[in-house]
């Protein structure tokens, strides 16, 4: 029968653009492919800066969870890179490039088994499979230090972590005081959030500075500030979450008198209140007095007079620093303070640190907290420099918990590619031909390392390869790129170490990504949902998973799949989209 004449089911709205099978998964492929080229110039200790520029701020940073989260990616099946290199931000801290590279180098060297028709669940199976290998094989060759050696080798952690950043030159400056930072945290918790990191702009990046303690920026004040004392020592700390000043009425309050007598008795009310409060605080003996809620003029010049400094507004971390520091508990009323709850430290002072003022908390004796001062000559100078020191004190963070490292400057990378294509002759069928594509795919990282040096990376890649192909034990084992002497060398016995920890989650989430993109055969694209103000429903792309968003979203995403659906990054294969199923039956 003519298929004229066969009836037709119409399956979804009039307008929805679907994109399936082979075609689908190639054009995923080729779009995180797009995301590693823009990021792999950012690798390692010569890896280039990327300005993103978003309309009202211009950030400058190689980092990569940075970068990833700037730019603007409509492409649904994209975005699963940069959900990887934020969770290895989370997670580790350094390794985000590396991440997002070596889940692009695996799906590239699974595109030609998708091209020859090779099942996608099949292909699956093998990189979990080679994942759980290599996995394997990270925890058997993690080495660890003890006692004394095991500060060398957390400042060697912290050293690499710094050596791909702005502040490389100064590591030998910033690697020791990031580990003396986390040292300070309680070994329990290690909650990096307790080290403050204060930005202030002027004076060289050498004077920066580690407080072990408590220095936050000076708060707003009032007339009487200037008459209190900036210098104390063995105060008492008094922190409060209460209001110290006088409160005017609301708007629509009214007081009805008969007397005018009775006024003033009502203004006295208020004034006592006021007073009994600021005596409650002289009363407990405190010398310094914090509060997360406004202090004011009356209250400042009260204190001032009896030689009390004070300060209202400090802000919650702050204020919880301080606390985690000098031992004294945050208060809500000032009734019944007990010497229990007031704090102390060996020295308070007011300092001025380039154009500001700031307050510090030093010799505390419950420090489980720390504060460092970065200075710099410009704003973007001082951004990166905070995100290059929490990187560092994220991987010794993840270092001081698993006490394991590995060589870095592709070391690792290497040998696990060995180890897999030894492995890879030991099976048969097509499990051996993904495992050997999984070890190709670590030599990307090694490859980039040269490639942004400058060096021959052909060459590199050939030395190393024999050099871990004839490896005897640990001789051999270590060799990486050497982007100093644009070379190889064993780059454990150099100091370049990374936290087992942070290729054991990069290597992971790398692997599940890749695993994630694979398996989706079908994307639909709602226009319905990408409407501005239209609630969310069905399978919708735009900003929020689908709901309302800019008016332009419809065309960024259309563009984002190659102009004509999924099947537009094919180059043209493939049709527009399927709205219909026609054949006998309407099957």
């Amino acid at each position: 029968m003519n298929s004229a004449f066969q009836p037709q089911i119409i399956l979804l709205r009039e307008g929805t653009d679907t994109s399936q099978g082979k075609a689908q998964i190639i054009s995923n492929i080729n779009a995180c492919q797009a995301i590693a080229e823009t990021v792999k110039t950012t690798l390692g200790p010569r890896g280039m800066d990327k300005l993103v520029y978003d309309g009202q701020r211009t950030t400058i940073s190689n980092d990569g969870a940075t970068i990833m989260r700037l730019l603007d990616i409509v492409h649904p099946a994209a975005k699963t890179l940069v959900d990887i290199s934020m969770a290895q931000d989370a997670e580790v801290g350094d390794g985000t490039t590396s991440v997002v590279l070596l889940a692009a180098e695996i799906l590239k060297e699974c595109k030609d088994f998708i091209e020859d028709g090779l099942h996608p669940r099949v292909i699956i199976k093998g990189l979990r499979e080679s994942c759980n290998i290599a996995l394997a094989k990270i925890e058997e060759l993690g080495v660890s230090q003890e006692n004394e050696k095991f500060r060398a080798l957390l400042e060697k952690c912290a050293g690499t972590a710094l050596n791909s950043k702005l502040i490389a030159r100064q590591k030998h400056l910033f690697a020791p005081m990031v580990v003396d930072a986390v040292t300070y945290l309680d070994a329990d918790m290690c909650d990096i959030k307790l080290v403050g990191i204060k930005k202030i702009t002027g004076g060289s990046v050498t004077d920066s500075q580690l407080i072990q303690g408590v220095a936050f920026k000076k708060t707003f004040s009032y007339a009487g500030f200037e008459q209190q004392p900036k210098h104390l020592k063995n105060p008492k700390i008094l922190l409060l979450n209460v209001e110290l000043e006088l409160k005017s009425e609301k708007e629509n309050a009214e007081v009805r008198i008969t007397d005018p007598d009775q006024y003033q008795s009502i203004v006295d009310a208020e004034w006592s209140i006021i007073y009994e409060k600021l005596d409650k605080c002289v009363e407990s003996g405190a010398q310094v007095i914090l509060s997360r809620l406004p202090i004011g003029d009356l209250a400042t010049q009260y204190f001032a007079d009896r030689g009390i400094f004070s300060a209202g507004r400090v802000g919650n971390d702050d204020l919880d620093r301080v606390s985690k520091a000098t031992g004294a508990a945050v208060q809500t009323s000032v009734f019944g303070i007990t010497e229990k709850v007031l704090g102390l430290c060996e020295v308070f002072e007011e300092k001025g640190l380039g154009d500001e003022r700031y307050n510090f908390f030093t010799g505390c004796p419950k420090a489980k907290t720390a504060t460092i001062i970065l200075r710099g000559g410009g704003e973007q100078f001082l951004e990166e420099t905070d995100r290059s020191v929490h990187d560092a004190l994220m991987i010794v963070k993840r270092a001081m918990a698993s006490r394991k490292v590995v060589a870095g400057g592709g070391a690792i990378e290497m040998e696990l590619s060995h180890v897999l294509r030894m492995h890879s002759r030991t099976i048969l069928g097509k499990q051996q031909l993904i495992m050997n594509a999984y070890a190709r795919a670590f030599e990307v990282i090694p490859r980039q390392l040269a490639e942004n040096a400058g060096i021959d990376s052909t060459d590199v890649l050939n030395r190393l390869r024999k050099e871990h192909a004839t490896a005897k034990g640990d001789e051999g084992r270590w060799f990486g790129v050497d982007v100093l002497n644009e070379g190889i060398c064993d780059t454990l016995e150099s100091g370049v170490w990374e936290p087992a920890a942070n290729k054991l989650n990069s290597l992971a989430a790398a692997t599940e990504a890749a695993c994630c993109i694979l398996s989706i055969d079908e994307t639909v694209r709602n226009p319905q949902s990408e409407k501005p103000g239209a609630a969310s429903q069905g399978v919708g792309l735009g900003p929020g998973g689908g709901g309302g968003g800019r008016g332009n979203t419809k065309r960024m995403v259309s563009e984002a799949m190659g102009g004509r659906g999924m099947a537009g990054m094919m180059g043209g294969r493939g049709r527009r989209g399927i709205n219909s199923f026609k054949g006998k039956g309407g099957a």
